[in-house]
This record gives structure tokens, C-alpha cells and sequence, in this order.
């Protein structure tokens, strides 16, 4: 399944769903790089929203670059199974291994804007990430570890403190929405 296909059959939750599941599947038809960042424009990058076994509480990581206590994720870099990409992520910046997927669908998809800045001594210019999001079950007790080149801290928070504790504004609307799903589903 390509991650065209895998848009069309998501349900948008919300206005910004529907809208960012159009730009989405324009960008894909438009561009043949949107997995890689040799587009410069827009491309794929994968998100986490880690939860505990109780969906109580959900594993933040203080991201250095943008000096926000954020979710993990990363850049496609080519490969179109985003789950994997999400997964991966999750390891490499956590250290966690005992993780699942609470679902091989996508839980969320929105679009990302990025601001200009410095990595790894270049300019990279303003952009989008198109970005999909994944619910993913972690052990609240398994030991976690920085990833330095990404975060300076990784914590436990409950879900209510971890949109008060992130400082991008966009970003909070984003874990609302997270949050308000992850509710429905308990419900």
C-alpha cells in the first residue's frame, strides 16, 4: 500500500484533517520527492504519541532544536512505511525498546510548518512537514536515554501537562487534538 492509498482511506478527524489530507495528496501528485528532503518545499516526516498502558500519561523529550518539549518523530529519508520510520524514531531518541503500535493506521495527519535555521553549521530554509502521526504503547517503567543530538531530556508527563509544557503555540493545538482522540477512544 503506498502512502497515497494509505491517505485516502484515512478518516479526517477535523477541518485541519480534511484540509491537510487535500494539500497532502496534491503535494504527492505534484511532486515525486515528497519522501525525501532534496524537496526543500514539503516532505514525509513521522510522529509518535507515546502513551502508558493506562493512556494516562504520554512520553515528551525536550527537542533542542526548537527548545520545546515535544513528541518524537523524523524525516521519511525514502521510506514509505512511515510506521517504521515512527518506530525507529522513537528508539533512537528514547531508547526504548518494548514499544508497540496500538494501531498500524495513521492516528493523526497534519501539516507542519517549519521556520528557517541552522543544522549542522547550514541554513535550511522554511518549510512543511507532511507529517503523519502514529499511537504507540510504551512501558511507563522501561528506562529511557537522551538522544543528545535531538533532546535534552525525555519525561513522563500526563496528558493535560504536556501541552501546557510544550512552548509552540501550533504545537498545542496538535496535542489537544491528540489528547481529544485518544480520549474518544477510551470512552
Amino acid at each position: 500500500m503506498t502512502i497515497r492509498n494509505e491517505l485516502m482511506a484515512y478518516c479526517p478527524y477535523n477541518e485541519q484533517e480534511k484540509k491537510d489530507k487535500e494539500l497532502m495528496l496534491r503535494y504527492i501528485d505534484q511532486f515525486s520527492d515528497v519522501l525525501t528532503r532534496e524537496n526543500e518545499f514539503a516532505h514525509f516526516t513521522a510522529s509518535a504519541w507515546i502513551v502508558n498502558k493506562t493512556r494516562t500519561k504520554v512520553l515528551m523529550a525536550f527537542h533542542n532544536q526548537y527548545q520545546s518539549w515535544a513528541w518524537m518523530g523524523g524525516h521519511a529519508d525514502g521510506n514509505a512505511d512511515l510506521l517504521h520510520v515512527a518506530l525507529k524514531e522513537t528508539e533512537e531518541e528514547t531508547g526504548l525498546k518494548n514499544i508497540k503500535p496500538l494501531m498500524s493506521d495513521y492516528y493523526s495527519i497534519e501539516i507542519l510548518g517549519v521556520d528557517g535555521h541552522m543544522k549542522k553549521g547550514k541554513y535550511v530554509g522554511t518549510h512543511v512537514h507532511l507529517n503523519v502521526t502514529f499511537l504507540i504503547e510504551a512501558d511507563e517503567g522501561e528506562g529511557t536515554t537522551i538522544a543528545p543530538d535531538e533532546n535534552s531530556a525525555i519525561e513522563w508527563m500526563n496528558l493535560d501537562e504536556a501541552i501546557e509544557r510544550s512552548s509552540e503555540r501550533y504545537m498545542k493545538q496538535v496535542y489537544t487534538k491528540l489528547n481529544e482522540k485518544l480520549r474518544n477512544v477510551q470512552d
